[in-house]
């Protein structure tokens, strides 16, 4: 082991993968990894893990190098370690140095909406011709932009990478790293306002990125930008070129946009002369966006001529990575919008975080512009499909064909293309496993998935993991580093999908799962769910479930108790029993022991001191309102006496917990050992006082089956309740009470969102279908409808009816079929 410390040189590293998440390890003898210490992580407890699976290279903060860390260090025989003031800060260094060694055109990308676009676009739009490399996905973090960058490679003819900010100077590390050689300044929006002192800091904050560019194409319409540009950025970058363009006159080239029924016009008239495109996008965010493509294609010295052959193959750009169920058991991964070598490996980084299926497969495409050669990129892709353990393999592509031989997976199949693979491929033989389809986009994969994916009709609950993760920290961080956390996921995990929650949850190594039935607990673990895991409603015939899967159960009562007793004592292996959770009754007056029951709950502890206790808990009863703020502390003192007297006559520490979602927000005091997490994991504030921090986890959607145009005084559904008083365009919808819409939303209560248009119900709610009033909406049969999400919160939705979000996050039907995805 060689420690070098307080490194200020240059770190010399023969690694070829940069590492900064212990989980996603593929080539860990090739692999440098980066210890940071954040908020809710610290990558540092993982550092002995990582050796264990052949990491060598370390980078460690030097606050985090305690006596304990060294004597783990100094136990490595082969390790070489440096430690460093900010690992962040390291790995740009290390990257910048990287970047140094190329001199290409470099594309640098900020803005507060469209970078991502913008940069897929113009990867399709100059891939002939060019070998393009750009950042996966929306990798454009202190963290993602060194990572992007570091796949740069001497092949490349042309590098675009995006750059994202949420608070003042974190521009001025991501300069170096990218050192663009032209820009794209997109637009600005609200985004991310609140980590600068004004929007007009946060423009030049972004601005840093372009301070050495030799050309800056932006939209001089948003004037706060152009005044940035002209007081800001040309003092400091004196030769820039700028390039602006904009609807209204005044700028270098002047655009104008004739919208058509099925497409639209973009005349651009200036800089490059008189210039007239069409494409098939109609909406102003895409239309804004391609004319910065444009823009930047025509100064590359593209004819405007093969501009438009390829805006009219362009297509739109699913940036989310989803989990879908799929036919004969399987789950589909649909990552089908490219396909290069990072982001293969996030996509198998992700397969391998969900337990759902043992048996893993992979459809891949071709992988196109890589800037490697055919033997060695392939050489690189199959042992990256071992290291992931991938059962089967499925080749696409005649260069997968070509390759065949650098596949060793136990099962594979190639083909030649797509409609190949379509017309000849045994579909049945494809079951009971975890599927991911990863191709580039010409070969057209989402005809694969659509395909593989189960068929049931068009109401959808799209389940965004992102903001389930964004959640989990905002509520970690109000608990602390040192506070353990059980999630809920009882109730189907309110409605989201219980065994894909909790695979993110195991993989974002919560302390505890939490279900209501032993059935539950099974169908985790037969998911691969290995978390410790609470039963809230045990009863003595599912005891042997208990065991036999290693269930934790929740003892509530001196009858459950004692049940639990005498099976325990009949079964006689101590060593193999679940630990029990005890529930004390503070004042819900539910299940729970009282304070009567404690001297008789002591006594059977002692006496049956094999049972283990893993934790002590109850319930506050009003957490989310004020006027029982006094009764919310009689609940924690009495829990403090309770569990404490338990606690002595037990002879060991015992986790305490009585606080849920809203108790995390309003009695961060109460935290005790551990917090339950429920609603508030799925985007909901239950106190309503922090829900701005909290992100929307579920939308439900559906479509419109049928339209029809009734004249005034005409009725629409059962019992004639729907009248109506002005001729209108009526909509049928494919949602019904059966699949959790409730009836109380029924004639007029309740409204959903079309094309950009609140349209009203109209008539009661039926079984499998709803109908609303589009008369003042721009909308057709088959078009995509949010019943709730951004647009119309679920809390608002349960408002209308009198009821709480919890209702209907739980009443939608498992017919309704669950899509996840992951930006």
């Amino acid at each position: 082991m060689i420690l070098t410390e307080n490194t200020t040189a240059s770190i010399q590293t023969q690694a070829s993968y940069l590492l900064t998440d212990s989980r996603q390890v593929s080539f860990p003898g090739k692999s440098i990894f980066f210890a940071i210490k954040g908020e809710r992580h610290d990558g540092h407890q993982f550092l002995s893990e990582l050796y264990e699976k052949g990491v060598r290279e370390f980078v460690i903060e030097e606050a985090s190098l305690t006596d304990a860390l060294k004597t783990d260090i100094n136990s490595w025989k082969d390790a070489k370690v440096w430690t460093v003031f900010s690992s962040i800060r390291a790995l740009q260094k290390i990257v910048t140095e990287h970047r140094n060694q190329f001199n290409i055109p470099v594309l640098g990308i900020a803005g507060s909406n469209g970078k991502t676009i913008v940069k897929e676009w113009l990867s399709q739009l100059t891939a002939p011709g060019q070998r393009v490399i750009a950042s996966p996905k929306s990798y454009n973090s202190q963290i993602g932009v060194p990572l992007s960058v570091w796949n740069l490679k001497k092949e490349h003819t042309l590098a675009i990478f995006e750059a994202g900010v949420s608070r003042a100077h974190e521009m001025e590390y991501l300069q170096p790293v990218i050192k663009p050689t032209i820009g794209i300044f997109t637009n600005i929006g609200s985004a991310h306002d609140d980590g600068f002192r004004s929007r007009k800091q946060k423009i030049t904050e972004k601005l840093r990125l372009f301070t050495k560019v030799k050309k800056l194409i932006y939209c001089k319409d948003y004037t706060e930008v152009d005044e940035e540009i002209k007081l800001i950025l040309k003092p400091v970058n004196p030769f820039l070129k700028t390039i602006s363009w904009g609807i209204s006159l005044g700028g270098d080239v002047t655009v104008s946009y004739d919208l058509q029924k099925d497409k639209t016009f973009i005349s651009l008239s200036g800089l490059f002369g008189n210039n007239r495109f069409e494409t098939g996008f109609r909406d102003d965010a895409s239309l804004e966006n391609l004319t910065h493509c444009i823009l930047f294609l025509l100064d590359f010295g593209l004819p405007a001529s093969v501009i438009q052959e390829r805006i009219l193959i362009l297509r739109p750009v699913s940036m989310r990575l989803e989990l879908k169920e799929g036919i004969n058991n399987c789950y589909i991964i649909d990552d089908t919008y490219n396909n290069d070598l990072q982001g293969l490996t996030m996509a198998l980084n992700f397969m391998s975080q969900q337990e759902q299926r043992n048996h893993r497969t992979v459809i891949l495409s071709d992988v196109l512009q890589s800037g490697q050669t055919p033997a060695e990129l392939y050489g690189i892709i199959a042992q990256l499909l071992r290291e992931k353990k991938i059962d089967k393999l499925i080749g696409i592509g005649p260069e997968m064909c070509r390759q065949i031989i650098q596949f060793d997976t136990d099962e594979k199949d190639f083909y030649p293309d797509t409609e190949t693979f379509l017309k000849s491929f045994p579909f049945n033989s494809l079951s009971n496993s975890l599927v991911l389809v990863k191709g580039a986009r010409t070969f057209s994969f989402e005809k694969i998935v659509h395909r593989l994916q189960q068929k049931v009709h068009g109401t959808v609950l799209e389940i965004n993991l992102d903001a389930l993760t964004h959640n989990l920290n905002f509520y970690r961080t109000k608990a602390g580093s040192e506070t353990k956390i059980m999630v809920m996921v009882k109730a189907f995990a309110y409605g989201s999908g219980s065994s894909e929650v909790a695979s993110l949850l195991q993989y974002h190594r919560v302390d505890y799962l939490g279900v209501a039935y032993a059935d539950e607990g099974v169908s985790l673990r037969q998911s691969g769910i290995t978390l410790p895991i609470m039963v809230m409603n045990p009863t003595s015939p599912t005891f042997d479930t208990l065991w036999q899967y290693h269930l934790e159960p929740e003892i509530y009562s001196r009858r459950i108790l004692s049940d639990w007793i005498a099976y325990v004592k009949n079964k006689n292996t101590p060593s193999d029993m679940p630990s029990v959770h005890l529930k004390l009754d503070t004042g819900m007056h539910r299940l729970g022991f009282v304070e009567d029951d404690y001297e008789w709950l002591s006594q059977q502890l002692i006496e049956n001191s094999d049972i283990h206790v893993s934790t002590i808990f109850s319930h506050l009863v009003g957490a989310d309102e004020g006027v029982h703020n006094n009764f919310s502390h009689q609940q924690y003192e009495r829990f403090v006496k309770g569990s404490s007297l338990i606690e002595d006559t037990l002879g060991y520490k015992v986790t305490r917990h009585i606080l849920n979602s809203a108790g995390i927000v309003r009695f961060p005091e109460f935290k005790l050992d551990m917090v339950r997490l429920g609603i508030g994991l799925y985007g909901v504030e239950a106190t309503g006082q922090q829900q701005h921090f909290l992100q929307s986890a579920g939308t439900l959607k559906t479509v419109i089956s049928q339209i029809k145009y009734l004249s005034a005084g005409e009725t629409v559904g059962y019992s004639r309740r729907g009248l109506i008083d002005h001729d209108s365009a009526i909509a049928t919808l494919a949602i019904g009470y059966a699949d959790g819409y409730d009836r109380g939303l029924g004639n007029g209560i309740g409204e959903v969102w079309v094309n950009g248009t609140f349209c009203p119900t109209i008539g009661n709610v039926c079984m499998d279908m709803t109908m609303i009033d589009v008369t003042n909406a721009q909308a057709e049969e088959g078009d995509e409808v949010m019943v709730f999400g951004k647009e119309i919160p679920i809390t608002d939705l349960a408002k209308r009816i009198n009821t709480i979000p919890y209702e209907l996050l739980t009443g939608i039907g498992e017919r309704v079929k669950r899509v996840f995805f992951k930006e």
